[in-house]
């Protein structure tokens, strides 16, 4: 309010908004507020605002007389504090948001004193070695369930690997949550199921795997924004866990939303994976969203051999795609401080799959992570949705059958057309490989699931899209079917987490480094080639410069931050893991700004067929 002794702009928007609400029919405080980010913005609220004085004199007069006290107010306060309240404004005001777009491309060049990537933790690292007795819980993990309720996820035993292995029996040991609103006070138990999962391989030399005992307990009834402490395992052997705690999420609301939600991919367990991780938890997310490519288990021969960037280069003469599954205990150990604490909600990538006997993939992937499948809908957990306060999340698999005829279609069809955007406004979609790529790695890889799905999802104006796989950042512009669109979503690449394979640095459009149509290949599914057919890259399989969809890319490790404001405004803001100790040091930053009012189904079709 200080600033309103300086600036009419600020002074006479900020009167509007606090007085309007008193006022019926002028604006409500939500709208009002949403509206102050730009010029343009504000010369529209005082232009209704003059507007509706005309037809209301007598209010409009009331509202200027409460002004004017409002003035005296505040000049009695002083000045006292305007320089910090000045350069806090002056940062919201320098960060650009999507009305400004679509944004002239961008590429920071790759700083060379960097390294490209780093090795994996060694076994013996304390962050990763097994420190509970064999019966006590370890790997505890949380996941968001319903709105009122939270998955509970942790293993006990000891896993087995070797040429014959015997599984253990989950029936041995109970799975028990014991909660409540205060520290060591118990009000409430809940029980769940246990499972065992085996890797196997049909190959001589080769070592199959049968894991501990995998529990999942859901905790339900949990009141919003309600600090709970808790602690699992089984009573009756009194192996039980030290006590953890967690923070339930506000209920789905057009005013409600989680402080913080982290967005990572393609972590891994190396130290550049250790430095997204601590980098991220000093902006204290209230949730995480991974991306997919977890563990990277992948990168090892199943006698643990390996920790290598690219496992068919260091392994040629191997009969199949191996894992070295302790990997995935190592994995979990090393994020159960940030995940006993707030939920993870994951979805799966290339990684992912672990191809074993029989055909079987994604074993360790269905046994290790409970998700709000069965709660949304879905028959599988390879895709998903929930909600998060005011945002709903469509978790999708892009190594699973995405065809218009296919089950996950049918059901993505479903959930959308439950969606209530008065309710949960923001509509965000996330799955691994991304469609919008202008990096040589993995370049239009996800061809044939974008022809498929993107018309679904622009139809129903999603507004944010994650993705990684690619180990780089890029944001784009607001695009459909390779045409800058407003009404587009917003798409994200965050497959910088950290993880061994390393970071990309050539661009498809840097000389020589534009993939053959049939270069790269996806691990799920075919390929759909094409050259574009408009715009400056006609006839061409690759643009010639950054596209123009393109708006940011830096090949750099890091993570995201989604803030979400109200209804219209998000904040999102990427840390590079390099700025860790540059204070207010960011890697990209901007506003992202829903117009319901402009993008409805029929003017967002109507845009599509003008623009195209």
């Amino acid at each position: 309010m200080l600033l309103c002794i300086y600036r009419e702009r600020c002074c006479s928007a900020f009167l509007i908004c606090v007085l309007s609400p008193h006022l019926h029919g002028f604006f409500s405080s939500t709208e009002c507020y949403a509206h102050l980010h730009t010029e343009q913005e504000w010369k529209a609220i005082m232009a209704r605002f003059r507007k509706e004085c005309i037809s209301r004199p007598a209010a409009c007069l009331w509202m200027m007389f409460w002004a004017e006290v409002v003035f005296g107010v505040v000049a009695l306060i002083g000045a006292a504090a305007f320089d910090g309240l000045e350069i806090q404004e002056e940062k919201r005001s320098s960060i650009p948001s999507t009305l400004e777009g679509p944004f002239t491309p961008v590429t920071v060049p790759f700083d060379t004193a960097l390294r490209k990537g780093s090795d994996d933790l060694p076994v013996y690292d304390p962050r990763i070695v097994k420190r509970v007795p064999s019966i006590a819980p370890e790997q505890i993990a949380l996941a968001l369930s319903s709105p009122d309720a939270m998955w509970v996820s942790w293993v006990t035993g000891d896993s087995q690997i070797g040429p014959e292995v015997t599984p253990l029996d989950p029936s041995s040991i109970g799975s028990e949550v014991h909660y409540g609103i205060q520290s060591g006070n118990y009000s409430f138990v809940a029980k769940g199921t246990s499972l065992v999962y085996n890797q196997n391989y049909p190959y001589d030399g080769l070592l199959n795997y049968t894991s501990a005992i995998i529990h999942h307990v859901r905790l339900q009834g949990l009141s919003p924004n309600t600090r709970y402490y808790y602690i699992c395992g089984d009573s009756s052997l009194a192996a039980m866990s030290q006590e953890r705690e967690f923070t339930s999420l506000p209920l789905p609301n057009a005013n409600n939303y989680p402080s913080k939600i982290a967005v990572v991919g393609d972590l891994g367990l190396t130290y550049n994976s250790t430095s997204t991780i601590d980098h991220m938890m000093e902006n204290k997310p209230s949730l995480l969203v991974m991306v997919g490519d977890l563990s990277y288990a992948t990168q090892y021969l199943t006698n643990g051999t390996g920790g290598v960037r690219c496992f068919a280069c260091a392994f040629p003469d191997a009969p199949v795609s191996e894992t070295y599954q302790p990997h995935w205990d190592a994995w979990g150990r090393f994020m159960e401080p940030i995940i006993s604490t707030l939920p993870m909600m994951v979805i799966e990538g290339n990684h992912e799959i672990e191809p074993q006997a029989e055909n079987e993939t994604f074993a360790s992937y269905k046994a290790r992570f409970a998700v709000p499948s069965e709660e949304s809908g879905s028959k599988s957990s390879l895709y998903y949705s929930f909600d998060a306060g005011g945002i709903h999340f469509i978790m999708l698999g892009g190594y699973v059958d995405y065809n218009r005829t296919g089950l996950q279609y049918a059901w993505l069809e479903q959930d959308l057309a439950k969606v209530d955007r008065s309710i949960t406004p923001w509509l965000i979609a996330v799955w691994h490989p991304p469609w919008y790529n202008s990096y040589s790695s993995h370049y239009r890889e996800a061809e044939c699931m974008r022809l498929e799905m993107e018309d679904l999802l622009y139809d129903n104006g999603v507004d944010i899209v994650f993705a990684g796989h690619v180990h780089a950042y890029e944001r784009m512009n607001r695009v459909y079917h390779y045409g800058l669109n407003p009404c587009g979503p917003l798409y994200i690449t965050v497959g910088d987490g950290g993880n061994i394979e390393q970071l990309v640095i050539t661009h498809a459009d840097d000389p020589g480094h534009c993939p053959t149509p049939e270069g790269n290949l996806p691990g799920f599914g075919g390929t759909c080639p094409f050259n574009f057919t408009s715009g400056p890259a006609k006839g061409k399989f690759c643009w010639d410069t950054q596209p123009n969809w393109s708006a940011f890319r830096d090949s750099s490790f890091g993570h995201g931050i989604l803030e979400v404001v109200n209804s219209t405004y998000a904040l999102w803001t990427w840390h590079r893991n390099q700025d860790i100790f540059g204070k207010d040091k960011l890697g990209d930053q901007i506003y992202i700004v829903r117009q319901p009012e402009v993008c409805t189904n029929i003017k967002r079709s109507a845009i599509s067929r003008i623009l195209n």
